[in-house]
């Protein structure tokens, strides 16, 4: 009786090599899905979206560097949750971004307001239409319509913002359907000085005003980027369901450099989402007034408020 106390002599199939495989096995063949690339989307291909000519080529997400590091996660309660790669991660350690804190607590990212009404607006649509998102930011209103099998046209001039755009691109499997140009939307072809927040991806503006008005202890850099009116890049043949524009006070000149494609007739113009924040469109010499008389000259005669954004349809 002096061997007893030992415990049996374990099972083949339950040694810790053996267990250890079976934990192995399904973590293996969740990688290999999650990683494979989708043999229906790949980066190389050549985009489905008719665009106008070659002189506003789009941004090259296969050729961007990958921004590092990547915090990504799905949107929580949405009908089409998606993944996005968090840009802001707060003042670490001490203040940490709230989806940082979410991470922490394996839970998903908070769900963007402008991601459920872009989803909102588009379910049930057919999906012959494309949504234009202007401000793209990190892509919340891009990949709410990607996520839906919308294609989709971002503009955004922050380089740290493109990459987080293209880590989404990547993480969506949205190659086919998301086309980005590295530009800020206009009135003109051209340059512009653009004012950049250090410390922040959001509340960029080309007004150094209207980028500091929210953070007024961030520094602002002056950067200059290219600037394009939507109608030299979206073709009359295209059909527009959606255009969504947060360029923090420079909406009115987005709106003209969309005159064309805004005049299409009742049935065929986009609806269209815009900030209307007086303070902002002040800072860059404009009104909400002024705003609301080009919409009347172009058809739109219906806007209401959801909060500082307005909603517009021609009747």
């Amino acid at each position: 009786m002096a061997n007893a106390w030992k415990s049996p002599k374990p099972s083949p199939f339950l040694t810790p090599k053996s267990l250890l495989l079976l934990l192995l096995i399904p973590i293996s063949l969740l990688l290999l899905f999650l990683l494979s690339p989708n043999p229906n989307s790949n980066p190389r291909t050549p985009k489905t979206l008719t665009l106008n000519p070659s002189k506003f080529p789009p941004f090259d997400c296969a050729s961007s560097p990958q921004a590092s590091p990547v915090i990504a996660s799905l949107v929580e309660n949405l009908t089409h949750p998606f993944l996005f790669s968090l840009s802001d991660f707060g003042s670490l350690p001490d203040k940490p971004h709230k989806n940082i804190q979410r991470v922490l607590k394996g839970k998903p990212f908070r769900r963007p307001d402008i991601s459920a009404t872009v989803q909102e607006f588009l379910e049930g649509k057919g999906r012959e239409g494309v949504v234009v998102d202007v401000g793209a930011n990190v892509g919340m209103a891009t990949f709410a319509a990607a996520a839906m099998g919308f294609r989709v046209v971002a503009f955004e001039p922050v380089v740290e913002n493109l990459q987080r755009i293209c880590d989404g691109v990547f993480l969506n499997r949205a190659w086919d359907r998301v086309t980005v140009f590295a530009a800020a939307a206009s009135d003109r072809v051209g340059k512009i000085t653009f004012h950049k927040l250090v410390g922040r991806l959001d509340n960029s503006a080309i007004s150094a005003t209207g980028a500091k008005l929210a953070f007024k202890s961030n520094e602002e850099i002056a950067v200059e980027v290219a600037t394009v009116p939507l109608d030299e890049v979206i073709p009359d043949t295209e059909r527009v369901l959606l255009i969504k524009i947060d360029v923090q006070g420079w909406e009115y000149h987005v709106l003209k450099g969309a005159s064309r494609l805004l005049s299409r007739r009742t049935g065929e113009a986009p609806y269209l989402i815009y900030e209307e924040d007086e303070r902002l469109l002040k800072a860059s010499n404009s009104s909400a007034e002024e705003i609301r008389k080009f919409l009347q000259s172009v058809g739109y005669h219906r806007c209401t408020m959801h909060g500082t954004d307005a909603h517009c349809t021609k009747d």
